[in-house]
């Protein structure tokens, strides 16, 4: 397996400083954010690389030597959402997302499927969690048209640069279970088009993620590495908690494009995401990668941090110990067998 970082929690520093901490932390490679909800802070250069050779060389340059390699980009981002200076540009940060990684050598651009209004002349996205009555299902009706015209013409360009998408199964995405990953293939004949495994995702939904791999097969195209610790409240609130609370301009919050930005947490959520350990041990882990390497013996597995609890740094070191650690267990058990 290639084990590495998810960049986002190191933007806080120079890319040269950012591989140092990779490298410190035992991995070997560094998924860089490439647009969409988050800038392209490591990438300074990037309408350079695309169209210099030089440029792209300078870039490339800064890896040499470091044993920290690209895991792939990252363009999280909704390019379906209705209000069009959002979705418009999430939709052409991951169509430069998958030049640039032509450019780069790179084959993997991980991103999220999207998620449409409910109808025409929305300015909000709808997520239907169930649809149990007819206007849902209507709904998705008119939602899985739009998306299916926009990822077949992106499945094409992925394809003529040899790059595959892998779709994070996220909620308020139209796709974000293994239903809607086949369905969405079905529909647009995708060839490139797959997903990134994030367990955290899966767990919150009750999900196995290690049954979900091997459900997904060779549609399983990259991994993320976060854990969710599911807590007393679920009991209560259950896990679409919904208390969110809006932040003011005053407060620092994230912007997600165009007037939305994120919202603070629940103080006493149902579930967590934690780092990798605080919701499952380093056994579920090794099985996990053991079923990421039946699929792909090489897959990139890049931890993201986004555990509250812990530093930046904290964080990362606590989930790279336990990644290590089951990979160590993975590779004695196949040099056993």
């Amino acid at each position: 397996m290639k084990l590495g970082v998810y960049n986002a929690v190191l933007h806080d520093r120079p890319l040269p400083e950012a591989l140092d901490v990779v490298r410190s932390l035992g991995l070997t490679g560094i998924e860089i954010n490439s647009g969409g909800f988050l800038p392209a802070v490591h990438i300074p250069t990037f309408d350079a690389i695309l169209e210099s050779d030089a440029a792209r060389d300078d870039y490339l340059a800064i890896f040499d030597g470091t044993g920290v390699h690209i895991a792939g980009l990252n363009c999280n981002g909704n390019p379906l959402h209705p209000n069009r200076a959002i979705g418009d540009k999430h939709a052409e940060d991951i169509r430069r997302s998958i030049r640039l990684a032509n450019r780069l050598g790179q084959h993997r651009v991980v991103t999220m499927s999207g998620l449409p209004g409910g109808e025409p002349g929305a300015s909000r996205p709808n997520w239907i969690v169930n649809a149990w009555n007819s206007a849902a299902l209507d709904v998705l009706d008119y939602q899985w048209g739009i998306a299916a015209e926009f990822w077949k013409e992106t499945d094409a360009l992925a394809r003529d640069l040899d790059v595959k998408v892998a779709l994070e199964l996220h909620p308020q995405n139209l796709v974000f279970n293994p239903a809607d990953v086949f369905k969405l293939v079905e529909l647009t004949g995708a060839t490139h088009l797959g997903v990134e495994l994030d367990a955290s995702h899966l767990f919150w939904q009750q999900m196995d993620p290690v049954a979900v791999v091997r459900a997904l097969g060779p549609l399983v195209f990259h991994a993320a590495a976060k854990d969710v610790r599911i807590n007393p409240a679920a009991a209560v609130y259950g896990v679409l908690d919904n208390r969110f609370r809006r932040l003011s301009p005053e407060e620092p919050r994230t912007n997600l494009g165009g007037d939305e930005w994120a919202n603070e947490w629940p103080r006493d959520a149902a579930w967590d995401f934690v780092a990798l350990g605080k919701g499952h041990d380093t056994a579920f882990w090794t099985e996990f990668l053991r079923a990421l390497h039946e699929v792909d013996p090489d897959m990139l597995v890049n931890i993201e941090h986004e555990d509250v609890e812990l530093g930046r740094i904290e964080g990362l070191q606590v989930a790279a110990r336990v990644l290590l650690d089951a990979d160590a267990v993975l590779a004695a058990g196949a040099v056993a067998h």
